[in-house]
């Protein structure tokens, strides 16, 4: 429990800390390094201090114990033994900061590992899509391998510090016993029995402090961990206290002046170019302009994400090239306090992000810091649905089971993109801010959600100061400003009116690009009721009820067909046959253990014979221990070779499993289809704790443990043997009677653990999945203030787990108290029974001395093979899940191979039909698709619109065979896709998603991502760049295409990261490109040029485009227009226009000049 307690407390402190970080520092993090920690660091560190530190202390105690008694006896004699332990600590201080050292270096390398698992779970489609998994193993592999060839290293340490300890604990003896005979000749010691109980008190001695090898080696991994912890506890933190209300206020005007502005990660990129904004109170401020002008450097600036002085209190945190001045109401934001500043701010971003509460908690969280925030629960929930409702979000959630109290799973991915973005911006509203801040705030809402939630915005932006960047330029026409930016600076300002009459200036040039034809139409009254086909777009994204906490598809890790638990010896033993490869280290440590385990019972033998030397008197007393310390001398040296192979072979068996589970883990993990990641349990925290921890856990026996459990067994039957030859009735007595007890016991206790284990692995999973999630979304959860309640609620997840732990400890305690103290029942039986064979006569003072002494030591080697039960419970559970995750979730057999006989390249597009599909998500009961039939011509440019929820993106995930049809068919050239070998197929197509996912790696890997880089030429590279309208961008960049891209894409701005999204698809000369909202992200000059490559390129493949941006599909071949899951018109642009139907009332919606 203390483990619990101590892991628990640093774990909060952590989380506590990285939460008060500037996101600056927060963005350099590598991904999944936070989850990694939170996880296996912390579990390193509470396997270190748990059971292993109550070994420590139990061995403290019994050689401090031994040592009081040995030195009232006879101090000589105690004094002279006790070299044996300087020789030991001696030892100890020489290997162990080589341990801790290494171990870091071991964990370090683990991090990275688990970041790039964590990447890779979080961005499962995309590594999917692009037949990107053995890229990501590989990439997992070589930091792996690097913690292997670390970890390597130790071998030789662990060996030498466990020769050192043995060779002494057993010399220790020899030393004892010689110079106690010449303090008995000498006449300095009183009699024979001062002797024999200082010497007892040795034995113990030397026994607990050569038994605390493995704890030790725990202790130092603990250590390891510890300071990796430490490292982000101690970091220095900004100062965040200054003025706040009444002293300072939020309603002046805003003034960005004379800025200058580059990112720490790219200092020699200015991002804000001396830039001068003024941004009025009260009014509506528009900013546009191309994808990397700097329009979102501007909010985070304004959100003190960033601070220009770089500046960390009197610390320097960064240093870069900053400077400039950021003012409200004449005041800098650095004077503010800085949650007080936040407080004030609503801010809807680009890629909403929500938490994975109910919709009713999400909005809530936005009432935080607020007048609201202790309000009771009617008057929140009141609040609440009136935010919703001016956020269009009230009727789609109407219609959910569970309503206002739906989950929404992890970072919000059972809603659409759209249903996202509305409750995102109706958390920001439900504040009621002083400044609203909207940053694409409705780029992912369908037309007629977006006509409905602008006339919500332009409502509350009145009277309030307002900061609105978009790309479509529809919904910034209204504002009192526009400023248009371009390489960080204002280029143009004025209002809508003013821009537009400045023909050819930028804004007039980004009008004209996203100009929808109306045909004859425009004379239509805005005022025009939405039809009634358009009623008819419900939403469609309806979760079953409870599905937030009981997911219905391909199960959890706890549940479904393919995990069968197996028993401990089972699962341990299939695991076992397969380290063939280790086979010539298990023989090495075998050849230890056989050595190792001989010891004690020939320790017994030498002993007894020692002890009983003393019947003798002067000469002879002297010749026989002279002989038998002789052989302990020998003993020693047997069991220094016996455990410098035990300690090199298992430390590099237990690396080898490490390394080679870990990779098998990742890659099964990797292999499983996208429905699986759905499943309740498959969060990406869950998987990289599970991958990370598992393979650790099995080490724990197949690897280190293995040797003491063989060396504890052996020593047990060694004894038994010995004992039974020199005397069979009191072994028969003792082993009979206090060795089942103690052998029921232990079983009893790997029980309890294993139960113990499998609670605390799932609660601190749930802890590690929050506090991951709260870390990776700080950019909302600053915007927010949040910090406070996501550390109360850690906290109180943490405590609810020490609780419940503690509840079940109470009754386990006993069971582990009955396993600790029946040797030493059996040691006082044996004492009182060998006593009453002494005084009949039956046993001579060295039989009874040997069988006294050999089940001592069996009952300590039965003591610590029982002290791994820990181990036992935690690996038992590991293995079967290892196991569990090689059954494949995929069909059978790899599929027929695709047959694409386009040899030329402009004639590579192929037919799809979907042919009466019906669709729902594995974890929702609601079909989204119902009888959808659609035919897409080969070389056809189609298009699928309609309201957010009505199955778009369920069309492009079924493409991708993300998820199976439920009934129906769809046809790819004829023929079926489930027919088709996967990996193939995915070939031939590409996908471009609505938020577009990067790794941590160069730009010219992230484009390369799903094709074979070596194959690629630079010609290419630079073409499909050029295409993607990227490359010029590119190669502006000191680095070029070796610039890397940063977590997630972080070092590029939402546009530039949509573009290398394009050019990766569009390297892969696809058969069929998929593109997701594509283009949404994109300013509207380069959203021109790339659909003209994608128009130019159109015949030359099949392309399907989702978008809400109706001006991007106008010159579309073939136009779907979607609603409650089937199609409800087709047509072309102007046939769909000439029926005046539903795709007629959504252009109308997007009009330009509306």
């Amino acid at each position: 429990m203390l483990s619990l307690r101590i892991s628990s407390a640093l774990r909060l402190v952590y989380v506590k800390a990285l939460l008060e970080l500037p996101v600056s520092l927060l963005d350099t993090q590598p991904p999944g390094q936070i989850a990694a920690i939170i996880t296996t660091t912390a579990n390193t560190l509470q396997i270190g201090i748990s059971e292993k530190l109550a070994i420590v202390l139990q061995t403290i105690s019994s050689v401090v114990t031994a040592l009081i008694v040995a030195f009232t006896h006879s101090w000589k004699l105690s004094l002279v033994t006790s070299s044996g332990i300087l020789l030991i600590t001696i030892c100890y201080s020489i290997t162990i900061p080589f341990l801790v050292r290494n171990m870091k270096q071991v964990e370090d390398a683990n991090i990275k590992a688990s970041a790039i698992a964590s990447e890779t779970f979080a961005s499962i489609r995309m590594v999917a899509a692009f037949g990107a998994e053995s890229k990501m193993v590989q990439r997992y592999r070589k930091w792996v391998d690097e913690a292997n060839r670390r970890g390597l290293r130790l071998s030789g340490i662990v060996a030498v510090q466990q020769a050192t300890i043995y060779f002494s604990v057993y010399s220790t003896f020899a030393l004892a016993f010689w110079f106690a005979v010449k303090l008995l000749s000498n006449y300095e010691i009183e009699n024979v029995g001062t002797t024999i109980i200082v010497l007892m008190c040795v034995m113990i001695l030397a026994i607990g402090v050569g038994g605390i090898a493995a704890p030790i080696s725990a202790a130092a991994r603990a250590a390891g961990a510890a300071r990796i912890l430490f490292n982000g506890i101690d970091a220095p933190r900004p100062i965040t206290t200054g003025l706040k209300h009444p002293n300072a206020s939020a309603m002046g005007d805003l003034v960005l002046w004379n800025v200058n502005f580059t990112y720490p990660t790219r200092p020699d990129l200015k991002v804000l170019d001396n830039l001068c904004l003024i941004i009025p109170a009260g009014k509506v401020t528009a900013i546009v302009g191309p994808s990397g002008s700097g329009k979102s450097t501007i909010v985070a600036l304004i959100q003190r994400w960033y601070e220009l002085d770089g500046d960390m209190g009197n610390r320097k945190l960064v240093l870069y090239f900053r400077n400039g001045s950021v003012t409200i109401g004449g005041r800098k934001l650095s004077e503010l306090d800085l949650k007080w500043w936040r407080s004030q701010i609503g801010l809807v971003q680009q890629e909403p992000f929500l938490f994975n509460q109910t919709i009713f908690e999400n909005v809530a969280s936005g009432l935080v810091g607020t007048q609201w925030e202790n309000s009771d629960e009617a008057v929140k929930i009141e609040l609440v649905q009136a935010a919703c409702k001016e956020a269009y979000a009230d009727e789609f959630i109407s219609r959910l089971p569970d309503g206002y109290q739906t989950h929404v799973g992890d970072a919000g991915i059972k809603l659409s993109g759209g249903q996202r973005q509305r409750l995102a911006i109706a958390r920001a509203i439900i504040k009621q801010p002083k400044i609203l801040i909207l940053d694409e705030a409705t780029s992912s809402i369908d037309v007629r959600g977006e006509k409905v939630v602008q006339a919500a915005l332009d409502r509350v932006s009145k009277n309030r100061t307002t900061i609105m960047i978009a790309h479509r330029l529809a919904t910034v026409k209204k504002a009192d400003n526009i400023v248009v930016l371009a390489k960080g600076k204002v280029v143009q300002w004025g209002n809508h009116d003013s821009l537009m009459a400045a023909i050819g200036g930028p804004y007039w040039l980004l009008t004209q690009s996203q100009e929808l034809k109306m045909g004859e139409d425009r004379q239509m009254d805005d005022t025009s009721e939405i039809t009634e086909e358009d009623e008819r777009a419900m939403d469609l994204m309806t979760l079953d009820k409870g599905s937030g906490n009981e997911a219905q598809g391909e199960g959890s890790l706890a549940e479904g067909t393919v995990w069968r638990h197996r028993g401990i010896f089972r699962s341990f033993g299939s695991l076992l046959l397969e380290q063939k490869q280790n086979l010539p280290w298990y023989l090495l440590m075998l050849y230890g253990a056989l050595i190792a385990g001989a010891g004690p019972p020939v320790q017994a033998y030498i002993f007894a014979n020692l002890i009983a030397s003393f019947a003798f008197w002067g000469e002879l007393l002297r010749q026989i221990t002279n002989y038998w310390c002789l052989m302990f001398v020998v003993l020693a040296s047997a069991a220094a070779v016996g455990y410098f192979c035990l300690g090199f072979a298992s430390t590099r068996v237990a690396f080898h499993i490490i390394s080679a589970y870990r990779l098998e883990y990742f890659e099964n993990i990797v292999s499983k289809t996208v429905a699986w990641f759905d499943g309740e349990g498959h969060s990406v925290g869950a998987l990289t704790g599970l991958v990370a921890t598992d393979p650790t856990q099995l080490q724990q026996l197949l690897g280190t443990n293995i040797t003491f459990t063989i060396i504890s067994v052996l020593s047990v039957i060694g004894c038994l043997t010995i004992s039974f030859y020199f005397g069979w009735k009191l072994t028969l007595v003792a082993f009979s009677s206090a060795m089942p007890l103690a052998l029921a016991a232990g079983f009893y206790r790997i029980r309890v653990e294993k139960r113990f284990e499998m609670m605390n692995l799932r609660v601190f999973a749930e802890s590690a999945k929050f506090a991951t999630e709260s870390v990776g979304a700080i950019r909302t959860v600053t915007s927010l203030t949040l910090e406070d309640t996501i550390r109360r609620q850690y906290e109180e997840l943490l405590h609810n787990h020490v609780k419940e732990a503690f509840r079940q400890a109470r009754f386990a305690t006993l069971i582990f108290a009955a396993s600790d103290s029946l040797p030493l029942l059996a040691m006082a039986f044996v004492l009182w029974y060998g006593g009453t064979l002494l005084i009949s006569g039956e046993y001579m003072t060295f039989n009874y001395l040997v069988v006294y002494i050999a089940v001592v030591q069996g009952a300590i080697g039965a003591g610590q093979w029982l002290s791994f039960a820990p181990n036992i419970a935690e690996a038992a559970a590991a293995a079967n899940r290892i196991q569990a995750m090689r059954v494949s979730d995929r069909a059978d057999g790899r599929g027929t191979a695709l047959n694409l006989t386009s040899a030329n390249d402009n004639d590579r597009g192929v037919r799809i039909e979907l042919q009466n599909v019906w669709f729902q998500y594995p974890t929702r009961n609601v079909p989204v698709l119902t009888g959808l039939n659609m035919t897409i011509e080969k070389g056809q440019f189609a298009a699928i619109v309609g309201p957010s929820g009505c199955g778009k993106t369920s069309i492009i995930s079924l493409l991708e065979r993300f998820y199976k049809v439920t009934s129906g068919q769809i046809t790819f050239d004829g023929a079926d896709i489930d027919d088709i070998d996967l990996a193939e197929y995915r070939k031939a197509i590409s996908l471009v998603a609505q938020e577009p996912s990067l790794f941590d790696g160069t730009i010219r890997e992230n484009i390369v991502l799903g094709v074979d880089a070596e194959m690629v030429t630079d010609a290419t590279l630079h073409q499909v760049c050029r295409d993607a309208g990227i490359h010029d961008f590119i190669m502006s960049l000191p680095d070029g295409y070796n610039t890397k891209a940063g977590i997630k894409g972080i070092l590029l701005s939402g546009g530039q990261r949509q573009r290398v999204s394009i050019a990766r698809a569009l390297i892969r000369n696809p058969h069929l490109l998929l593109l997701d909202e594509a283009t949404s992200s994109l300013d509207s000059e380069t959203e021109k040029m790339v659909q003209a490559v994608f128009e130019r390129t159109k015949k030359s493949r099949t392309m399907i485009v989702v978008a809400h941006r109706l001006a991007t599909i106008q010159n579309a071949d073939v136009i779907f227009v979607l609603g409650d899951g089937q199609v409800l018109e087709t047509g072309t642009h102007t046939s769909l226009l000439q029926k005046r139907g539903v795709y007629h009332s959504m252009c109308q919606a997007q009009a330009l000049d509306r």
